[in-house]
């Protein structure tokens, strides 16, 4: 397997990840309720100018518009015929704004959760998960993602699963949780246990991380673990753009360019490798990202507090604070399937 992240990452030192797919989609006028993997074929060329916005913006890595792309998501829009063939135009579209950037930009094919438990939580056996991702795997690569980019993860077994899909494909892959309940994913995995999860596949990722979660603070808290467990490991964050608030029946996002600028700094000094943002990160706070981690060089290792009082409250315990998982796992899977 070719790892097209290590060549960059010797090239660059840390590479910069895109932001938002849905909260940009939202604002081109995407419905709620809505596929946005449809938008692949019906509207290809908002999906082509998210992709360029954000690689106008200073974006090494950009994730395919195919984060719902497993049958079992796209059965709720009656779609889970047509995996392939949306995986793949996801990753067309993301090639040809890749092709035409006059630099390395590395395309990284987006599978997120498939919405099922597996058992014996729920009734998806783990080859049955396996085949599922292998389906929406093969089209990206079909269509020229360069990975498996394997997101906001909560279970550890689906990871495991998505992750020797990409094995069997032939695909180097990354995977990233989010630690949104507690301090720990949703399913209980603490930060500082993420590096085990690919335990016993024949091929390892070519990074692990976080996204998505509560916010900066947070997510920065977790990035502390996880590079702790493990120095010389190439670890992702790609968190929230600040905390998300309901204003009416819309939702926004507390954080200003500067703040993510500054969870860049505070980012590279934790340990991360790959930096990008998730929920609310627009091309703006994309464009400020770039220009911090252009201009800083690494420095102390902060502590938590540290964090709390550049970027604000944390919003959840730390992992080791508490051995619990607060919210019922059904409740929040059901509140992030709410929002996906």
């Amino acid at each position: 397997m070719i790892n097209p992240i290590d060549a960059l990452l010797a090239e660059k030192g840390v590479l910069l990840a895109d932001g938002a797919t849905g909260t940009n989609l939202f604002g081109m006028g995407l419905e709620a309720g809505e596929a946005p993997e449809l938008w692949n074929e019906t509207a290809p060329e908002k999906i082509t100018a998210l992709h360029q916005n954000f690689v106008d913006a200073g974006a090494d890595i950009i994730l395919t518009n195919s984060f719902g792309g497993t049958r079992h998501r796209l059965k709720l829009h009656h779609a889970q015929d047509r995996v392939h063939e949306l995986n793949k135009r996801a990753a067309e579209i993301a090639r040809a704004v890749a092709d035409k950037a006059g630099r390395k930009v590395i395309v990284a094919g987006s599978v997120g959760p498939t919405g099922e438990l597996l058992v014996p939580l729920g009734a998806m056996t783990y080859d049955e998960a396996v085949e599922a991702f292998a389906e929406q795997i093969k089209g990206l690569k079909e269509g020229g993602a360069e990975i498996a980019w394997i997101e906001t993860m909560s279970a550890p077994d689906e990871a495991k699963a998505a992750a020797q899909a990409a094995i069997d494909a032939g695909m180097p892959y990354t995977y990233t949780v989010s630690f949104d309940t507690a301090g720990r994913s949703m399913m209980g995995l603490a930060p500082k246990d993420i590096h085990g999860v690919s335990e016993g596949l024949p091929q390892g990722p070519v990074g692990v991380g976080a996204n998505c979660g509560v916010g900066a603070s947070d997510i920065l808290s977790s990035l502390l673990d996880m590079t702790e467990a493990r120095p010389d490991a190439t670890v992702i964050v790609k968190g929230n753009c600040g905390i998300p608030e309901f204003r009416g029946t819309e939702i926004h996002y507390s954080g200003t360019p500067e703040l993510m600028a500054d969870y860049v700094r505070l980012a590279v000094d934790s340990g991360a490798k790959i930096i990008g943002g998730c929920c609310g990160t627009s091309f703006e706070h994309l464009a400020a990202m770039r220009k911090a981690l252009d201009g800083h060089h690494k420095g102390e290792r902060p502590t938590v507090e540290a964090i709390v009082e550049r970027i604000g409250p944390l919003r959840n315990k730390t992992a080791d604070q508490s051995g619990g998982t607060g919210e019922s796992a059904e409740a929040r899977r059901e509140r992030r399937r709410s929002r996906a």
